[in-house]
C-alpha cells in the first residue's frame, strides 16, 4: 500500500494545516467532476483515504507507529465522502438542497451624542448606508414575472450521486450539482435590478431611542435592523455604539456632573450668591455661605444625569476655587491691614504636601 505521505506529497513533519493544504490542492485537480479519466479516479480514492487517515490525530498516530500501533485500515470507509465533499467543495448531504436564502450580516455603527443628550435621553434619526431587499423582485432574485426552475440535472435535490469504486467495493458518494450549485433550482432570468442576489445597497433612515443615562461605550442592541439578507434572508441586527461627547464645563462622574467656579477672597468671606446654567435647560441656583474655603465642594441634588437602571439623578457638585488678588491699590493694601490687625491671627501651619486646589478637590469630588 502506497505511503500516506508520499501520496499527499508531504513529510512526517508536515502540520494539520500543511497536510490539509496539500489535499486540497490534489482533490481540485483529481476530483471526477474536474477530471473523468479512470486513473484520476482511482488516485483521487488514494488521496482521500489518505487525507482521511493523517487529518485524524489518533488514526494519524496509529499510522505512524506502524502495524504494531494497530491496523488503521478504513474505520470511517469511503462512505464519509460527503462529510469531505461537504468541507472541501460545498458538497450536501440527503437533508436535501441548500438554501439560497442567507441570514443578513450584523452591522456595528458608532453613535456620538452630546453630554446634554443622556440626562434625559434622546430620540435620533440616523441614516446608513447597508442592504435592503431589492424592491423589483422583493427578494426572490427573479426578473419579476419568472420563478426559479426545478434543475433539470439533480431533479431538485441539489446533489449528484456517483458510484466510486474501491477496495470495498463500489460506494455511493454525493457531491454538489455542478449546474445548481447545490440550490435544486436554477433561475433562468435573475432580477436585472440587484443581479440575481435579492438585495441592492441603498441609504435608509433608522430611528434610535438613546436611553437617559447611557455613557461612552454603551451598545444599543436593534434586532433585525442590520443588513437584509441574500434572497429574502432574514436582516441582521444593528448595534450602536455611544460615545459621548465632552463638555466645555462639566466633566461627568458616573451620574454626578462636576464643575470648579473661582470667587473672589470678598465673597468667600461676605458670602454670594450665582447661577449655573443646567445641562437639564433649567438654571441652578447656588448661594455660598460666608468663611467658604477653596477645595470645598457645594452639592446640589439630583440635577445630574438621569440613573440608566433605576429611578432618579445624580448630583452636580461644585468645587469652590478662592482666588487670592495679586494686585492691589494702595487704599485696598491699607483697608486689608487695617483688617488683619484688627483680627487674631495665628501664624502659619505647615500641612502635609498637595498638589494644589485640583488635587484637593478631586478628593472630595470622589
Amino acid at each position: 500500500m502506497a505511503d500516506h505521505y508520499e501520496v499527499l506529497g508531504v513529510t512526517r513533519e508536515s502540520t494539520p494545516d500543511e497536510i490539509k493544504k496539500a489535499y486540497r490542492r490534489l482533490a481540485r485537480d483529481l476530483h471526477p467532476d474536474v477530471n473523468p479519466s479512470p486513473e484520476a479516479e482511482e488516485q483521487f480514492k488514494l488521496v482521500t483515504h489518505a487525507y482521511e487517515v493523517l487529518s485524524d490525530p489518533v488514526k494519524r498516530q496509529q499510522y505512524d507507529l506502524g502495524p504494531q500501533g494497530g491496523f488503521e485500515g478504513f474505520p470511517g470507509g469511503f462512505g464519509d465522502f460527503s462529510d469531505i465533499f461537504s468541507t472541501f467543495f460545498g458538497g450536501q448531504s440527503s437533508a436535501g438542497p441548500r438554501s439560497r436564502r442567507e441570514r443578513g450580516q450584523d452591522a456595528l455603527l458608532v453613535l456620538d451624542v452630546e453630554l446634554s443628550d443622556v440626562i434625559f435621553g434622546v430620540a435620533r434619526e440616523i441614516e446608513i448606508d447597508t442592504a435592503v431587499v431589492c424592491e423589483t423582485c422583493n427578494g426572490s432574485c427573479c426578473q419579476p414575472g419568472t420563478e426559479p426552475a426545478v434543475c433539470t440535472i439533480c431533479g431538485g435535490s441539489g446533489v449528484i450521486a456517483r458510484a466510486v469504486r474501491s477496495l470495498l467495493g463500489n460506494v455511493m458518494t454525493q457531491a454538489p450539482c455542478g449546474s445548481c450549485q447545490g440550490y435544486g433550482t436554477t433561475i433562468a432570468h435573475p432580477c436585472s435590478a440587484c443581479a440575481g442576489r435579492g438585495r441592492v445597497r441603498a441609504r435608509r433612515t433608522v430611528a434610535i431611542d438613546v436611553p437617559a443615562g447611557v455613557d461612552s461605550g454603551t451598545r444599543l442592541h436593534l434586532a433585525g435592523r442590520g443588513e437584509a439578507g441574500q434572497a429574502g434572508g432574514a436582516n441582521g441586527d444593528l448595534y450602536f455604539e455611544i460615545r459621548v461627547r465632552g463638555h466645555e464645563l462639566f466633566a461627568r462622574a458616573q451620574d454626578d456632573l462636576l464643575c470648579t467656579v473661582d470667587i473672589a477672597m470678598s465673597d468667600a468671606i461676605l458670602g454670594t450668591s450665582f447661577t449655573v446654567d443646567g445641562l437639564d435647560g433649567e438654571p441652578i441656583e447656588v448661594e455660598i455661605k460666608p468663611g467658604i474655603q477653596s477645595a470645598d465642594v457645594l452639592t446640589v441634588k439630583n440635577r445630574g444625569v438621569t440613573h440608566l437602571r433605576g429611578h432618579g439623578r445624580g448630583d452636580v457638585k461644585i468645587g469652590i476655587h478662592v482666588i487670592t488678588p495679586t494686585k492691589l491699590s494702595s487704599k485696598e493694601k491699607e483697608l486689608i491691614a487695617n483688617f488683619a490687625q484688627g483680627r487674631k491671627t495665628e501664624a502659619p501651619k505647615v500641612a502635609p504636601y498637595q498638589q494644589g486646589i485640583f488635587a484637593k478637590l478631586r478628593g472630595r469630588f470622589f
